[in-house]
Order: C-alpha cells, then sequence, then structure tokens
C-alpha cells in the first residue's frame, strides 16, 4: 500500500478506457447483443472481455497525449509528488477490466489509480481524484463535467487515420481560444453580431482581460508544470500552442490576456477563419482541442483532437441545437 500523494502541483488526468484505448471491437460486440436481445447484451460482453483479457487493446485517441504526459514524471524530484498522475476511469466492472489493466502494464505506462463503476457515471468520482482534465468518448459525461465546471473536459474523437509524426521528450498541446480558453462571450457576439462588430469590440477592449472559460484552469496549471521543470521556458518539454480563428485587430486582446494570467504560450496562431488543419500538422500536437466541429473534423484525421462542450444553458449550445 502506498502512502498518501500530495497532488497540489500535479497535473491529474482522468481518461476513460474507450479513449486511453481503441475498444471499438467490444463496443460493437456489446451494442450487436443490445439490439437482438437486450437481456443478454452485459453478458456477451463480460465474456468477450474474458475471452481476450490477455490480448493488448491498440492505442486510442488520447493514448499519446498520457504517454508523453507521464514521460514527464523523469523531471520528479519528490516521489510523493509526481508532476504528472493519470487515473484510468470505466464503465467496465473490475471484472472486465482486467484486459485494460493487462494493456496498461504491457505498454508500460505507469498508472496505478483506476476507477471501475460497472455500467454507472464516472462523473461522480471525477473532483474524489482531483481531476484536472477529462478525457472520454461519451458525450453525456463531458457535458456533465463541463455543466459542474469541476475540471475540463473533451470528448475525443476517433484515432487519426493518418497520425503525424511528434518530436521524442517533449509535450505539444494545441489549444482553441474562444469557448475554451476564454469563455463564449467574444464567440457568441460574433455568431449573432457578425465579423465587424466583434473585431470593433476586441479592439475596443484589447486592455480589457478575457473572461476564463472551461480550460482556462488546465492552462494555468500546464504553466505551472512548465516552472517545475529543469529547462528554460523556451527550451521546456512542454510546448503550447493557440491554434485561433482570430485575426487582427482581435489578436491583442488575447495576447494582453494570457500575459495577465501569467502563461506563456511558445506559439500562437490567428488563422482568420482559415482552416487549422496544416497549422496544426506543422506543429504536431500530441492533442487539440477546440469547441467546433468544422475544425475538429478536418484536424482530427492526422491529429489526435477533442470537442469542448458548451455549457449547457448557454446560448451558443441553444444556438448549436437548433441547426441540428
Amino acid at each position: 500500500m502506498n502512502m498518501p500523494k500530495n497532488l497540489k502541483k500535479t497535473l491529474v488526468v482522468g481518461i476513460s478506457a474507450t479513449a486511453l484505448f481503441n475498444m471499438d471491437e467490444s463496443d460493437r460486440i456489446f451494442l450487436d447483443s443490445k439490439d437482438n436481445d437486450p437481456d443478454t447484451a452485459i453478458e456477451s460482453y463480460r465474456n468477450y472481455m474474458l475471452k481476450h483479457e490477455d490480448i493488448a487493446l491498440e492505442p486510442g485517441t488520447g493514448y499519446p497525449i498520457v504517454e508523453a504526459l507521464l514521460g514527464l514524471n523523469r523531471y520528479q524530484e519528490d516521489s510523493d509528488s509526481p508532476l504528472v498522475e493519470v487515473v484510468v476511469m470505466s464503465r467496465n466492472s473490475p471484472d472486465t477490466g482486467v484486459r485494460i489493466l493487462n494493456t496498461i502494464r504491457e505498454n508500460k505506462l505507469a498508472i496505478s489509480r483506476s476507477a471501475f463503476t460497472a455500467g454507472e457515471s464516472v462523473v461522480d468520482y471525477i473532483e474524489a481524484f482531483d481531476v484536472d482534465l477529462f478525457l472520454t468518448t461519451n458525450v453525456d459525461d463531458a457535458q456533465k463535467v463541463i455543466d459542474s465546471k469541476v475540471c475540463a473536459a473533451a470528448v475525443v474523437k476517433a484515432p487519426p487515420k493518418n497520425e503525424t509524426a511528434r518530436p521524442e521528450g517533449q509535450v505539444r498541446i494545441a489549444f482553441d481560444g474562444d469557448a475554451v480558453l476564454f469563455d463564449d462571450e467574444s464567440e457568441l457576439l460574433y455568431k449573432t453580431e457578425g465579423l465587424t462588430e466583434f473585431q470593433s469590440q476586441e479592439d475596443r477592449k484589447r486592455d480589457i482581460p478575457l473572461k476564463a472559460g472551461p480550460y482556462a484552469k488546465l492552462l494555468i496549471k500546464l504553466a505551472k508544470l512548465q516552472e517545475l521543470l529543469p529547462m528554460r521556458i523556451e527550451y521546456s518539454p512542454i510546448r503550447i500552442a493557440l491554434v485561433t480563428a482570430r485575426s487582427s485587430p482581435a489578436e491583442m486582446r488575447v495576447i494582453k490576456t494570457l500575459r495577465r494570467w501569467g502563461v506563456y504560450i511558445d506559439e500562437a496562431f490567428f488563422m482568420g477563419g482559415l482552416d487549422k488543419t496544416k497549422v496544426l500538422n506543422a506543429f504536431r500536437p500530441h492533442i487539440f482541442f477546440d469547441d467546433q466541429d468544422i475544425h475538429l473534423d478536418r484536424a482530427s484525421s492526422t491529429i489526435p483532437s477533442g470537442k469542448v462542450p458548451y455549457l449547457s444553458d448557454s446560448e451558443l449550445s441553444r444556438i448549436e441545437l437548433s441547426k441540428k
């Protein structure tokens, strides 16, 4: 038994088994059984997982970022305070979760904490595990976490089919700005009043910091994590990029907001509405977070990507629902 850890300075990532590993086949077994005979679906799934528990699962969308983040612990100085900790949070039962645990061991991932809830939502345990970022394939779970404002959350897209290679020994993360790092006020103005009014307001308020969005706390924690690493910030093993649809004159407010937060961004791309995919392929992040499918659907073919949901009661959420 391990002594309690001090996680105050630790970045904690909670990830579902389906985000960490590709479990499409086992999910298909469950869904097919549920369609044919709902009463036997769970038993069919359990039998499949038990039969295959010694066969390692393939990496999922969240695997690259988890592996890279865990690699930062090579710089850890205090054994009771890791730089990064990952928690697997799964709707599997402990019995069907053996295959997941076996794959973690086979891949030598330094993951020691896990939660298996046998079909129940894992969301109630997010705060108990001190999670800063939750990655999942379950839309409802991600939405509940975003609405609770406990931590950042994203619904990961399918694993890239033509994944871009990344530099070793470095963690690369790309963020969108509005409704991700910053709140949705400016994006709502753009969608309701248009580009001209949006740019006019952002230029007028360039010295007024943007309000924090759902990923602000995560970004600030990453910045603090950078400070714990032995390299100068320009050569840090953590490299962060902002890839936003904004352009001049709306860029200055973003830069000044990040400065006010005490956050160092390595690279910033103000795309002016252009496709983000080519820039992302050049940056080669382990994961990219955005709130809009138009950007994510293009990028996710080569870049691991996660969608950041809007708050359920937000005007942006209502606008999005009206389009369906």
